[in-house]
């Protein structure tokens, strides 16, 4: 389907669950982040990466806080390790 062998990714981040348009960016930007590391071990297609709950405004005071960063990370580390080991497994 694609032309190159290259690992795309997209970042959905809906108003709905990130209310604030910086804790949107900010989700965002960690979700790059954590993507481009060299750990990933994301296999070459195209992936899209999507909030499906939402970061509590009460509880994530600061859209730059270092709380809702280390939230974010954690939360996308078992996402693409889950992902590295379904395709991995898929592999022949």
């Amino acid at each position: 389907m694609f032309a190159s062998d290259d690992v795309w990714l997209g970042a959905m981040v809906p108003k709905r669950w990130a209310r604030r348009a910086v804790t949107r960016n900010a989700i965002k930007r960690q979700i790059y982040i954590v993507s481009a590391a060299p750990d990933a071990g994301l296999p070459r297609a195209a992936h899209v990466v999507r909030l499906r709950a939402a970061f509590d405004r009460k509880e994530f005071v600061s859209a730059s806080s270092d709380k809702l960063k280390s939230a974010v990370r954690a939360e996308l580390q078992q996402l693409l390790a889950r992902a590295a080991r379904s395709s991995s497994a898929s592999s022949p």
